[in-house]
């Protein structure tokens, strides 16, 4: 098991990667490294709002969320923190078909967002209607008024 990846900078990610080296291209928002578990399959982290997170304290490199080769014999995952490597355990089936659904949704929520809202203007309130006058005198005033 690699237990420490080195970030090197580049514009391309080279055909052939070196073990122990993260690969970050800024300029295609990629990072490549090799499987840390030595299998030599080349793990991609695509970096994007539904994807990977990356982050450079200027000495170190962390990437988030964890890294899982599920499509891979090795079945690895892991999670890369300030450079070091470190192991998470294998995921059952059912693990792995959450996550992909949820990343389904946050890239379906995050490329087709609801359409805003139209803004309904508020209802005018009616008039409150004012009280009647009771008694005798203040029905024939009305019936003589016409109300």
């Amino acid at each position: 098991m690699i237990d420490h990846l080195e970030p090197e900078f580049v514009e391309f990610i080279p055909e052939e990667l070196a073990t122990g080296t993260l690969y970050v291209s800024m300029e295609y928002a990629t990072a490549s490294h090799l499987c840390c578990c030595g299998c030599g399959e080349k793990v991609v982290t695509p970096l994007t709002p539904t994807d990977w997170r990356m982050t450079f304290d200027g000495e170190t490199v962390s990437l988030r969320p964890s890294v899982g080769n599920w499509e891979q014999a090795c079945q690895s995952h892991y999670v890369i923190d300030r450079n070091r490597v470190v192991e998470h355990g294998p995921w059952t089936r059912a693990q792995v078909e959450r996550e992909r659904a949820r990343d389904r949704d946050a890239k379906a929520r995050h490329f087709n967002p609801p359409a805003p809202a139209v803004h309904q203007p508020a209802p005018v309130p009616s008039p409150i209607p004012t009280a009647r006058p009771k008694g005798l005198w203040a029905a024939v005033r009305r019936w003589m008024s016409g109300e």
